[in-house]
Order: structure tokens, then C-alpha cells, then sequence
């Protein structure tokens, strides 16, 4: 089996992204929403990160001379929007249902994580709804060097169920050790003139 491509997501990307979270919406307990977005929605949501510099990208099978099947996406965004977390970034996996447990969600974080260090950004958040039942995401996140945090308790309720959520952090670039790099794209957006009106 080839090994996936991860690049950048585009826009083209989108239909099947949604598809892949919609899925994960109907069926799992990863995510909290009930009902899922449509690609609008979707739309909407990838454009505020990659405006934003946020990392968001995809995992495809290349066929041919196309773009191959997407199989899998991940971003970085915030963690709270409040100034004193810019620093902070939180990621998120989904996986094609077919394309699970192949290693792919492993690809993707690493790039992930590897584009957040670029960033500047000193620490990333996992936030794993019904950690229990989604044990292949903390073992992942484990591999990756994400230590526990903490667990919520009863935090969700879905398909007739109270689900845990578990906490996962990663240091990145020294973490708490020095003070914020001011090249560091957090810092350059906190800094950037705001617009009044």
C-alpha cells in the first residue's frame, strides 16, 4: 500500500471534508455536535482558520494524475479566543471510516505538529470527546508525546449516553521556559494594528 500524501487542504478539498466529519457527527462521540454542518458551514469554518495562519490539512491516496481520495484532515486553531492563550493551539483528527487505523491520523499530526512548532506556538491541546470509547485517538496522541491533562467528567451526552472528555497536552518550542518569541505568528497577529471604527 502506498503511503498517503499529506499537503495543505484547498478548497476543492471541502465536499469530502465535510463528508468525513458528517459521518463522525452521525456516528461517533469524537465530536459533541449532533447534527452535522453542511459544506457551507464547513466552508466557513476552514476559511476563519487559514485566514487566521492556522495549519489545516488533508491526507489523500494519490490516483493518477488527480488530486487521489481524501482520507483524512486535521487542523491546528485556538484553543480560547481570549489574547493570554495566543500561545496555545488545539488539534483536531478525523479519518475517513474506511481509513482508520492505517496510520494516517499519525501522518497528520506529525505534520501537524511540525507546522504549529513553525508557527511559534509554545503548547498544543487535545481535547477528546468520550475518551473512553475513542481510545485509538489517546493512544495516538500518547505516541505522539501528549501527556494527560485531565479528564471532564459526564461532560457530553450523546446517543443517550454521558461521555467523558480527556485532556491532552504537548510542549512545543520550550514551552514555559522563555518568554514568547515576538516572530511567533500569535504574537505578530496580537500586534498587528487593529482596525477602529
Amino acid at each position: 500500500m502506498m503511503t498517503p500524501k499529506v499537503r495543505s487542504a484547498k478548497p476543492g478539498d471541502l465536499q469530502a471534508i465535510t463528508s468525513i466529519y458528517a459521518h463522525a457527527v452521525v456516528h461517533g462521540t469524537a465530536s459533541y455536535e449532533y447534527d452535522p454542518p453542511s459544506l457551507a458551514e464547513m466552508t466557513a469554518r476552514y476559511n476563519a482558520l487559514v485566514q487566521a495562519g492556522f495549519p489545516y490539512l488533508v491526507a489523500v491516496h494519490e490516483e493518477g494524475d488527480g488530486d487521489g481520495r481524501l482520507i483524512g484532515y486535521a487542523y491546528a486553531g485556538p484553543f480560547r479566543t481570549r489574547p493570554a492563550y495566543r500561545f496555545t493551539a488545539e488539534d483536531s483528527i478525523y479519518i475517513a471510516s474506511d481509513s482508520q487505523g492505517q496510520g494516517i491520523g499519525r501522518l497528520l499530526l506529525t505534520e501537524l505538529i511540525a507546522r504549529s512548532e513553525a508557527l511559534g506556538f509554545r503548547q498544543m491541546i487535545a481535547v477528546i470527546g468520550d475518551g473512553e470509547v475513542n481510545q485509538p485517538s489517546v493512544k495516538l496522541h500518547e505516541a505522539m508525546g501528549f501527556l494527560h491533562s485531565g479528564r471532564i467528567v459526564g461532560s457530553g451526552f450523546k446517543h443517550g449516553r454521558w461521555c467523558d472528555t480527556v485532556l491532552m497536552q504537548l510542549t512545543m518550542n520550550g514551552g514555559v521556559d522563555s518568554d514568547p518569541d515576538p516572530r511567533a505568528l500569535a504574537e505578530q497577529r496580537f500586534r498587528a494594528p487593529r482596525a477602529t471604527g
